[in-house]
Parts: C-alpha cells; structure tokens; sequence
C-alpha cells in the first residue's frame, strides 16, 4: 500500500514537471510584448520612475488632503500615566497586558507613573514556552520530521510574541513584581540575540529527545532529562535577565511623589493587590475575521505560553458587535488588550491611523481592490501588534467616529506615545480584543460554551503579536 501510494507522488511530480517544461503558462514573446505597453514612457512615466525610485513611497502617496489639523478630543478617555516602551523586543503582548492592569493600579491607589516589570513576567515565559516546546517534541516523538506539526514546532521554539494568552497564563502562575524589583536589561530590550542561542539549543535539545524517544526511552527517563535540559535554559535566562525576586520592599508613592508606605510583598501578594488573579476567568477574547463563520467558537493548538495551560478560545464576531463591548467598558474606565495590523496606512509621524493617509492608487496608477476578508484569505493582512484601547470619541447618535490606544512604543512615537484611529480604519484593520466578561452580553457568553472549532497552531489569524 505504501509502495503504491509513492508511485502514486512519484508519477505525479513527472507529470507536473512535464507541464511546466512544455512551454505552456509561460511568458512567450507575444504575450511579453503586451506586457512591455503597459509602461509607455511618456514625460509623465519618465517623472514618476524618477521621483519613485529615489524616494520613500510612503512620503510620495502622503495625502495631502488628508493633512489638516488631527482633531484629538475623545468624549471618553481612560487616563493614564507615563508610556511603557518594549525598545528592539517583540513584546507588546505583555505590556499591553501589563498596561490594562496598571490603568487599574493607579486609579485605585492614586498612584504616580507606575509599572509593572515587564522582565520578570518576561522571564517566566521564556521557560515555559521552552518546556511547552520540549514537551511538544516529546509528545510527537514518534511522528516523523516531516510531520506538520513537528516541522512547526521546530520552527518555534522560542520566541517574544504573544497574545493576551501568555499574559494570563504567566501572570497568574508567577505573579507580579513592580519594575524597580526586576528592571529591564540589554537582552530584555533587545531580545533577538538571546532569543536565538535559547532557539539553537532547544532545536539541539530537541532532536536529542527524538533519538532517545526512537530507541525506546522510558516517561521517566525523558522526563529527567527535559529537566536537566531546562536548568540549562533557565541559566542562560538568568545570565540575559537576572535572578526573579521571590519577596521583596516595595515603597508606595502617591500622584504627587511622596512616600505613602513600605510594603513587604511575594510576587503573588503584589498581584493579588495591585493586579487581577482572576486572569484565566474573569477575561474573553473576542476576534473579527470575516473569513470565517460569525458567532462561533474557535481554539487554537498550541495557543498557550504554558503546556500545562489550557488553549484559549475566541468567539468571532461581527465588528459592531465588538464595538458596543468596546464603548461599555470605556465608559466605565476599564482599558481593553487590543491588536490590529498596525503597519498598515499608518502615519507614524502624526500617530494617526487612517485608510486615507495614502494615497497609493494615484501613484501607481492602479486600484488595490481587496476587502478585509480578501485581505485575510490571502495573507495580506493579520494581527501584528497588541496596544491598549483606552479612549473613543462618539458623535451625537452615540456612534464612534475615532479611537485612541496607549502604545508601547515610547513617550516620542506617535501622538504623544498614542495612536489615534479613524472609525473606518478600525473596521478595516483591528482583529482581536480582550473583554472582561462582565460587558459581554449573556448570548456572546453562551457561545464559549460551545464545543469550539479546532484550528491548526500554524493558522496565520492567530500569529503572535510583537
């Protein structure tokens, strides 16, 4: 049968092969004629290559129409103190996290510019996505290299990206620590370097594994060495990181800077007071993705930060329906995680999102047709990066006609730290927000209980946001 089945792939090639070796489906001469007319070179094709090729596009298709003053007035806001900065690391996922959390902090405290380390949550999650990956390898230890799952395990080790997943499931079992407990290093701000010696000796560890998996190594025995493998990890990340503090002082000032107490805290106790524990209940994921089936449930493999996690769910919405969650908890000044494919048609300079901002139809003399759920469909568009929605502005029907996130770019990106969005850009490019649960309608909840809709670990909807 599997003799059969190979002559099978075998004839199929040679037939594939002989298509495209027969001339047909190729550029002929005739054809390549057509295609040279297309560019007839006349002084207006001549001035456009020139200013083209030696200038940014960007700045070339720059709307001019579209630059007049950017109105920044929002009827709700959720205010907020001091903007995080994840520098050269893919990390939004956990400051925007962090930073839902933290709104909560000051307002409840009166608390000055504080924050939440980044690093020691950070940490954690590197050692558990290290086991979840060796333990992955483990489990299909017996499938061959090939296998689709296999191949994307050993594709991603490792990695900095995220969603609000990882948040919940690091936070919840490691606690919290506030920044000056565990401050930022040069790996925790640049994390491509680290990320990739940890990546190459997890893929070493990975096959080492594999060999003793084939010559019939016990639960027992592989367990032992996952173990040992993983003190190796864990001393490179404190080498990068630093030690995590399992108790430590924390001196509590007020708006104004003075001193209000001395605390003692663990980094559960620091998350019980100045956090949430209720991170894996208390939250949903809601999703737009007009590809796919509206009011439905959906899971995802691997979509965890932990292997003894639990996958997370998504119901996928229409985008109106998200908005009313959206608006509901800003009006009661709750922040929200939320992620977009901020890169496109963004005006970094201005922080302001807007399909109007390019103009790149008239520069290239073509129209770019495709709706957002083509846009899917075709890898054109996905999530990319996690901010905090704090603020919409609503006109007098009550309908919103911008909104405002806090990013993690730093105080000097964007508006002030923030990027603004036009209504109709959130439409077209936000995918995920994270909703606690108490303004999701009681008909939203009942769709969690569905039995969810399995999708692979390699779906591209569900890529880690940096």
């Amino acid at each position: 049968m599997k003799k059969r089945f190979l002559s099978v792939i075998v004839v199929g090639a040679a037939l594939f092969s002989l298509q495209a070796q027969d001339g047909k489906g190729g550029i002929n001469a005739d054809m390549l004629k057509q295609i040279k007319q297309s560019y007839q070179g006349t002084a207006a094709d001549k001035a456009l290559r020139n200013a083209i090729s030696n200038n940014d596009i960007r700045k070339l298709s720059l709307n001019q129409e579209n630059m007049k003053g950017m109105d920044t007035h929002f009827s709700i806001k959720v205010n907020s103190k001091g903007i995080t900065d994840q520098k050269s690391s893919g990390r939004c996922w956990l400051f925007t996290g962090l930073n839902v959390m933290r709104s909560k902090a000051i307002a409840k405290y009166d608390l000055g510019s504080f924050q939440f380390s980044q690093v020691y949550p950070f940490f954690w999650d590197q050692l558990e996505k290290a086991n979840l990956f060796l333990q992955g390898v483990i489990d299909t230890g017996k499938s061959p290299m090939d296998d689709k799952t296999v191949e994307w395990l050993f594709q991603h080790p490792l990695s900095d990206g995220g969603t609000f997943t990882g948040v919940a499931d690091v936070v919840s079992k490691y606690g919290l620590v506030p920044k000056e407990a565990m401050p930022e290093t040069n790996s925790s701000e640049n994390t491509s370097r680290m990320a990739s010696l940890i990546s190459l000796k997890l893929k070493e560890y990975g096959l080492q594994l594999r060999d003793m998996i084939a010559e019939g190594a016990k639960p027992a025995v592989l367990e032992k060495e996952k173990t040992a493998m993983l003190g190796t990890v864990y001393r490179m990340l404190v080498l990068n990181l630093g030690v995590p503090p399992t108790e430590f002082d924390y001196v509590r000032y007020d708006a104004k800077g003075n001193p209000v107490e001395t605390e003692h805290h663990t980094p559960m106790s620091f998350l019980e007071k100045y956090g949430d524990k209720q991170l894996l209940s208390n939250y949903v994921m809601l999703m737009n993705d007009p590809s796919r089936e509206y009011y439905k449930c959906y899971e995802i493999d691997y979509d965890r930060h932990r292997y003894d996690g639990k996958n997370w769910t998504y119901v996928n919405l229409p985008i109106e329906d998200i908005k009313e969650m959206a608006i509901a908890s800003l009006k009661d000044s709750t922040m929200m995680y939320f992620s977009c494919d901020v890169g496109k048609f963004l005006d970094s300079g201005r922080g302001l999102l807007d399909v109007k901002n390019y103009d790149y139809e008239s520069l290239m003399g073509t129209t770019f047709g495709m709706d957002k759920k083509q846009r899917i469909q075709t890898f054109a568009s996905g999530s990319s990066h996690a901010m905090t929605l704090m603020a919409v502005d609503l006109n007098k029907d009550g309908k919103p006609v911008k909104w405002m996130v806090e990013n993690s770019w730093g105080a000097g990106s964007g508006y002030q730290g923030h990027l603004i969005m036009t209504d109709e850009w959130f439409n077209e490019y936000m995918f995920r927000l994270v909703v606690e649960t108490k303004y999701v309608p009681a008909n939203v909840m009942e769709i969690f209980k569905q039995k969810p809709v399995r999708l692979p670990a390699w779906d591209p909807m569900f890529a880690e946001e940096e």
